[in-house]
């Protein structure tokens, strides 16, 4: 590997902060990848000399490390097999539906775990190497557990944090994890672990205390050597300044009034946006509005739900169940339901710029989340950036983590359905008074708890930085 420069500030992800794109001319590019954490922590990198270590998404692609905007990217190699066993399986087939309360089997497979160590190793290895005495590195997400501890053992003089994005499960489900000691070791090695809910944080602390047996109290874990490991909530939020403005711009407003047009001026329009995931609850908020269509409480002449399913792990073998799934399930709604250029359901199986995403979070009425389980959902708070008017009513999972910090929306049981249609229609009849107040108050606390605030407060918790005064 080229000489790389030494960094003060270490970030480790699945994935690079950039996607490689290829140009008319047959040259490629990288570009940014859209997202809150890059915008978030891309200042930061800049200014620490800072380096992120990630995969370009590519088997078998292996890549020099490359300055772009001030960021130094070290690409990490992962074979054909890796991405099968790594990432496909153990990451997504195995701890994915594990973490997300079993709403899918997880599968367990010797190999699948053998991989997961190597890559780990791979990723640990590569961050002693380019930390700077004493620098501060980064982890994040479940792909990555194993890291913090195989790089304390490398780097004792590191400051190691590490970040959650997903849910954290209760002891009785963990522990059907066979390695279940082995990822909690590993999250050990940390100084902080962060977790999107005080709950997976209280989950954590009560597993080590139960499987490894550190002595613990509250949310401090500590261990045999005299270090002490902190676990405490750190809920991420999306770069609602960027959202706002985005919504505010002419091209999005006008796209906003175009879509509208071509849905043919529906009295409300609910949406959906999602990962094709079987975590989201797809089907049961499908189903729900096509009841209130055959009860006679909505018409689509008056109503109409877009539901937007960005492609998703569509080599594995449940997400492909899953598509079918809801194709029958949409194909049947129309066929019973719609009108020649009124379907009851406007279905989009398609990836869309952020442009187009805020477009429609300006143009619906009756923005609908209701995953099973969730460690935070952005859509949710997406939503409430981009209602300029202080309009719009949002449906809301109580299972997301979102739901903690927006309780105005209109919260829902994701598994009953008749609560799921009280829920559409109280929205959908609500006064635009009620409405307001709701929203209103959702859109401070977007406001104020930004991506850059949760950024902010991580860091500084991690680097023992005195909280600033609010």
């Amino acid at each position: 590997m080229p000489d790389v420069i030494s960094a003060d500030l270490v970030v480790l992800a699945n994935r690079l902060p950039v996607d490689q794109v290829t140009e008319a001319d047959g040259s490629t590019t990288w570009r940014t990848s859209p997202g809150g954490l890059v915008a978030a922590l891309e200042p930061v990198i800049r200014e620490q000399r800072g380096a992120w270590i990630g995969w370009p998404g590519n088997a078998d692609a292996d890549i020099d490390p490359f300055m772009l905007n001030g960021m130094q990217l070290v690409p990490i190699t992962l074979t054909a097999c890796e991405v099968e066993e790594f990432y496909e399986g153990f990451s997504n087939a195995s701890l994915w539906p594990l973490y997300h309360d079993l709403v899918a089997k997880p599968e367990f497979h010797r190999e699948w775990w053998d991989a997961y160590v190597r890559v780990n190793r791979r990723f640990a290895e590569r961050a002693a190497m380019i930390a700077s005495e004493g620098a501060t590195v980064w982890v994040h997400d479940y792909q990555l557990q194993l890291v913090p501890q195989m790089l304390r053992e490398m780097r004792p003089d590191l400051r190691i944090g590490f970040f959650l994005h997903i849910p954290f499960p209760p002891a009785e489900l963990f522990q059907q994890l066979p390695w279940r000691r082995q990822i909690l070791e590993g999250l050990l090695g940390a100084d902080l672990v962060g977790f999107q809910l005080s709950g997976a944080a209280a989950n954590f602390v009560r597993l080590v205390r139960q499987r490894v047996g550190h002595r613990t109290q509250r949310d401090m874990v500590h261990l045999p050597d005299g270090r002490a490991v902190r676990a405490a909530a750190f809920p991420i939020s999306i770069d609602t300044a960027g959202f706002t403005e985005l919504a505010a711009s002419p091209p999005v407003a006008a796209r906003a009034t175009e879509i509208r047009r071509m849905l043919g001026h529906p009295a409300k329009i609910f949406l959906g946006i999602d990962r094709l995931d079987y975590t989201k609850g797809i089907y049961p908020r499908l189903r729900a509005f096509a009841e209130l269509i055959t009860d006679g409480h909505l018409s689509t002449e008056d109503a109409v739900f877009v539901q937007v399913a960005t492609p998703s792990r569509e080599r594995v073998e449940q997400y492909r169940l899953l598509r079918d799934e809801v194709d029958r399930l949409v194909g049947r709604i129309n066929g019973d339901l719609g009108r020649i250029g009124r379907p009851a359901i406007s279905y989009l199986h398609s990836s869309y710029p952020r442009e187009e995403m805020a477009a429609l979070y300006r143009v619906a009425d009756v923005m609908v989340v209701t995953p099973f389980t969730d460690g935070m959902n952005l859509v949710a708070k997406e939503y409430v950036a981009c209602r300029l008017d202080d309009d719009g009513a949002l449906v809301l999972s109580e299972f997301a983590g979102a739901a903690q910090e927006l309780r105005q929306a209109w919260q829902v049981n994701p598994y009953d359905i008749d609560g799921i249609k009280a829920a559409l229609l109280d929205a959908y009849h609500a006064d635009p008074k009620e409405i307001t107040r709701r929203m209103r108050a959702m859109r401070r606390t977007v406001r104020e708890k930004d991506v850059d605030a949760w950024a902010a407060r991580f860091l500084d918790e991690l680097m023992g930085r005195p909280a600033p005064r609010p």
